[in-house]
């Protein structure tokens, strides 16, 4: 059965439209802690480079091997979130968190310092899908824009601001400044959070699939791995890598799929017939892509082609990250108010503008021009995250929240992957193309130029998904999967579902 609302957990009970639940404050705190790390060593490569005599393609691995720990850990939270409490949850994400950043910082050889980014990673991937789960279970249906607008600055303005941060730090000394500067920060966070944080439901005892977890890690992360050495240039490998991941991640959905007639599947993908959640999924990993295209794309466009220093191409991309991050709670109240729509078909009309705006990257163009396409990206990106992910969430019933977001999790990550992969295998190969006929540096401008065009044509999708979904969470079918069978339980009248909203404002709904 699935996990039921302890009635008397303070957080529920002061779940009211006015206020946001103390847990999810400390998560979102926690969650922007971990999630920073994700992107903070984009600038430090020629220091590893320098400090382990080590190549670039080497020294890459420390985002490289983030990225695949996470998409080979979160498919896994489903599972782990509703067999824990949450306290267990935050205790254990944080305390890996918090010994992979000491590892890191105090790393005497290379390979130590990918064993502390990995052990980072595995902790990260707990952290998102916890905030969500405990966000959607906690919080009225009615207040959830708002509460998901302050969400939308963890998971949006930590990865935005990573390169910046780090840009920063590096200037005041060693790259081990990163982890030192971050470990006791996230020691008190974590401290902060055991003394105050409460359980919310409780656990459900539950087998775990051991297959399925070995199928999923090497499923997910060999997709990830594959689609990175497209970015290094290995068409060949990457091709065969790539086949191998989708392979191993078709077994692990059949598994599933078998699973969920037992009522046991690590990730219950019955979350995928409810409509609305695929569509936000759909719109929410072609936006991401987009999004860490760009990011890729715009620092090389600014230092290899502008001749901008780190910091400096830090410090110019920083007001989009923070306009995004800072717009989170004014579009969540927005979204409350007058529903998604309003939002979503501006904010992927104005990323689709951004995007083609960006084609027309030049030697000279004015750099009032960039920073005004990159905060156009970021306020319709800002625009779009927050009404979908409560959108496609809202389509779950509750024991499906934690798979839920363990999907867009997921997805997040390879979307991320297929994103950087795709601009820069067509970036080079376009200025491949064209290095005969000009400069090597109007070559790879060329390329850029290529890249973003084919981001905007493959962004139209999130155009169509915004059309697509409703303007509500009340506007989706209120028929839930039931957690014990593959069989849809029996139709929810409207009344009922308003009766059930209203308990769970006043923390008495048991579902």
């Amino acid at each position: 059965m699935p996990a039921s609302i302890d009635t008397t957990t303070p957080e529920l009970a002061s779940a009211t439209p006015r206020r946001t639940p103390a847990v999810v404050r400390l998560l979102v705190i926690a969650t922007f802690v971990v999630i920073l790390n994700e992107t903070i060593m984009i600038n430090a490569i020629p220091r590893l480079m320098e400090s382990f005599r080590v190549s670039e393609q080497a020294a890459q691995w420390v985002s490289t091997a983030f990225m695949l720990t996470m998409a080979a850990v979160i498919p896994v939270t489903g599972w782990f979130l509703q067999r824990v409490s949450t306290r267990t949850a935050y205790a254990t994400a944080m305390g890996v968190f918090l010994t992979g950043t000491a590892l890191a910082a105090v790393a005497p050889l290379f390979e130590v310092l990918l064993l502390g980014r990995v052990v980072q990673a595995a902790g990260t991937a707990v952290m998102m899908p916890l905030l969500m789960t405990t966000l959607m279970t906690v919080v009225p249906v009615s207040d959830r824009g708002r509460v998901m607008g302050n969400v939308t600055m963890a998971i949006s303005v930590a990865p935005a601001l990573g390169p910046a941060v780090s840009g920063v730090v590096l200037q005041l000394g060693s790259w081990r400044l990163l982890f030192l500067l971050v470990l006791p920060i996230a020691a008190a966070v974590t401290w902060s959070g055991l003394r105050q944080l409460e359980d919310i439901g409780e656990p459900q005892v539950s087998d775990i699939d051991w297959v399925s977890v070995v199928i999923a890690a090497l499923g997910f992360g060999t997709l990830v791995y594959g689609l990175t050495r497209f970015a290094e240039g290995e068409a060949g490998m990457a091709l065969a890598i790539v086949a191998a991941g989708v392979a191993l991640v078709g077994a692990f959905v059949a598994r599933q799929l078998r699973l969920q007639r037992t009522g046991a599947p690590l990730l219950d993908l019955r979350a995928l017939t409810r409509s609305t959640f695929t569509k936000a999924l759909v719109l929410m990993s072609v936006a991401f892509m987009s999004m860490l295209g760009a990011m890729i794309l715009l620092p090389l466009y600014l230092q290899n082609v502008r001749g901008l220093s780190p910091l400096e191409t830090g410090l110019l991309v920083m007001p989009g990250g923070l306009a995004m991050g800072l717009l989170g709670p004014t579009v969540g109240k927005i979204f409350d108010q007058l529903g998604g729509r309003v939002l979503v078909i501006p904010g992927s009309l104005g990323i689709v503008a951004s995007l083609v705006g960006f084609t027309q990257i030049s030697m000279t163009m004015p750099y009032w021009q960039l920073l005004g396409l990159h905060m156009l990206m970021m306020i319709s990106l800002a625009a779009t995250f927050t009404p979908v992910f409560t959108l496609g969430l809202g389509a779950l019933p509750m024991h499906l929240y934690s798979h839920g977001s363990s999907i867009l999790g997921t997805l997040q990550q390879v979307a991320a992957a297929f994103g950087t992969a795709l601009s820069v295998t067509v970036m080079t190969l376009q200025a491949e193309r064209v290095v005969g006929s000009a400069g090597p540096v109007e070559a790879q401008l060329e390329g850029m130029q290529a890249a973003f065009a084919v981001s905007a044509a493959i962004s139209l999708v999130v155009v169509v998904m915004a059309w697509l979904l409703p303007g509500r969470p009340d506007e989706v079918s209120p028929d839930a999967v039931s957690p014990d069978a593959g069989e849809p339980a029996a139709s929810t009248s409207t009344d009922e579902l308003e009766d059930c909203e209203h308990d769970l404002e006043s923390a008495a709904c048991t579902c």
